[in-house]
């Protein structure tokens, strides 16, 4: 029995320390729109039109196309060919977006925000449509299934172009950048996902199931859509908003009573049995006779655990710095568990002799 209410005692502990202390930074940046963000945007977008357009006029980019098509590197180099079937998986939509969904649920849990998982819901929502659009807008052909040498192969019911694994990369692997909590973490976090997705698109043409023109459009299409997500920031906002308001209207429906703000709380004790402890007189004033004194020993307030919604706001709007460990209250009552006697007197006092009765 002793074993088990230590054991609960540092589950709650645990939980409520989880509850207290998130691994969040004081203010979370929000990336913005900056004028250095729409020149990049800009620029990205006049590449993306580039490239189509030397795509549909069969410029010499497609005569490169075929030139690394005949090439075929997968012949040239058959050794690496079973570690890039491996390694072209993290262009997958399905397999990355499980991953990269864990982490940012737990990130979401820890910071007490939905806008990890909203941001990501956003980001492979453009994704889809907008590389979707254009890969059935254009219908170009893959190497494979090419039918005219020299031919942009486009319009013939293809789905190739621009390259999704490409564009996924770039998008599944650089949201964890675009949503890094310090500047150091996302520059090294730019750089990995950088090399991954270059590493994904050159990985497609190597096994041949994509042009090189395809890849090079999927890159421009996977980093307009991170260019472009702090358009999308208000409306991230607001629908997370909403799912917290309905949360709060479910509960209300099961019979759950909607968590409240944490108020702060005055200093004083309350009692063992959590009631308010009676005002005690000041030192070297007599107390009214009929006053009763306090039967229970008093313990320090706890401060309360649980923080919510209307108390904290949003993770990115955090009112400050986490405060030391020596300014925290102590998660569990502080004082003895002893229950009092009257007949133990407190230690270094004398007990008084007993009177002596004859015989």
């Amino acid at each position: 029995m002793r074993t088990e209410r230590n054991l609960t005692r540092r589950l709650d502990r645990v939980f409520a320390r989880l509850d207290r202390e998130p691994e969040r930074p004081a203010h979370i940046d929000v990336p913005r729109m900056s004028r250095h963000r729409v020149v990049l945007f800009s620029a990205t977008l006049a590449f993306y039109l580039a490239i189509v357009w030397a795509v549909v006029t069969t410029s010499w980019l497609v005569r490169l196309d075929w030139q690394v098509m005949f090439f075929r590197p997968y012949q040239q180099w058959p050794e690496i060919h079973a570690f890039l079937d491996y390694y072209v998986v993290l262009g997958q939509r399905g397999p990355t977006a499980v991953m990269v969904a864990a982490w940012l649920g737990w990130r979401s849990w820890r910071q007490h925000t939905l806008r990890p998982l909203l941001t990501l819901a956003a980001s492979l929502l453009l994704l889809n449509i907008t590389v979707g659009a254009a890969k059935l807008g254009m219908g170009r052909l893959g190497p494979h299934y090419a039918t005219v040498i020299g031919s942009n192969e486009m319009g013939l019911g293809g789905d190739i172009f621009p390259s999704g694994h490409t564009a996924n990369a770039v998008v599944t692997w650089g949201i964890l950048a675009y949503l890094a909590s310090s500047p150091r973490a996302r520059r090294w976090l730019s750089a990995l996902s950088a090399v991954t997705s270059l590493g994904v698109g050159l990985t497609t043409v190597y096994l041949g199931t994509h042009w090189l023109s395809d890849v090079l459009l999927g890159w421009a299409a996977g980093l307009l859509i991170l260019l472009a997500l702090p358009w999308f920031e208000p409306l991230i906002t607001k629908a997370e908003l909403v799912l917290f308001d309905l949360r709060d209207r479910w509960r209300a429906r099961r019979g759950r009573p909607a968590p409240e703000p944490a108020l702060p709380v005055a200093p004083g004790v309350l009692t063992a049995r959590g009631a308010p402890a009676a005002p005690q007189a000041p030192a070297g004033q007599p107390t009214a006779p009929d006053q009763p004194a306090p039967a229970e020993p008093a313990v320090p307030v706890r401060e309360p655990v649980s923080l919510t919604r209307t108390s904290r706001g949003l993770a990115h709007l955090a009112p400050g710095p986490h405060t030391a460990r020596s300014e925290r209250t102590p998660v569990t009552p502080a004082g003895s568990r002893r229950p009092p006697h009257a007949d133990r007197l407190p230690r270094g006092t004398s007990q008084p002799a007993r009177p002596l009765t004859g015989g």
